[in-house]
């Protein structure tokens, strides 16, 4: 069952990206760097308003099914009933996510394909640097298993 919990947190992820970029790169410019997205604004591709509000929209339909979706499968699908089975159970569904967004869509999708290259930005390339790209591996290699253990205790409050 978290194997399955885990390829739909991908699937979630992986449908967000394709209706960002569904009319070009520009509509993900939300993910990119600043100097990116500056650009992209230089160019009169998008305004500083439209990413925010994209942003925005962005983050709360990934963040909320992460947040909230996760914990509650985990509690009353997967029936959890101990801290230890809350904790490794979520931080095994975060990390199956965590690893295809980091390897399928960073590494191989943004990093390997034409289909995230905004005209105009190429100079800009990579569009994920080493130093975000550090942030990004220890975001899911470390704070995945870190909200895993605040979620799975707050849930143990409610029981």
């Amino acid at each position: 069952m978290i194997l399955i919990e885990g390829i739909a947190l991908c699937f979630q992820l992986l449908i967000i990206c394709v209706i960002l970029i569904k009319d070009g790169p520009v509509g993900g410019v939300v993910f990119y760097e600043d100097d990116v997205k500056q650009r992209v604004i230089d160019l009169g591709l998008t305004t500083k308003e439209k990413i925010q509000r994209t942003g925005t929209i962005t983050m709360l339909a990934l963040f909320l099914p992460q947040l909230i979706g996760v914990p509650l499968m985990v509690q009353y699908l997967n029936k959890a009933a101990t801290f230890k089975d809350r904790f490794f159970q979520m931080t095994a569904i975060y990390l199956i996510g965590g690893l295809f967004d980091r390897i399928f869509i960073d590494w191989y999708w943004v990093g390997h394909t034409k289909a995230w290259i905004i005209e105009g930005t190429e100079d800009l390339r990579p569009y994920i640097p080493k130093k975000t790209l550090i942030k990004k591996w220890t975001g899911t290699l470390i704070g995945f298993p870190l909200v895993s253990a605040l979620l799975a205790f707050i849930l143990g409050l409610f029981k």
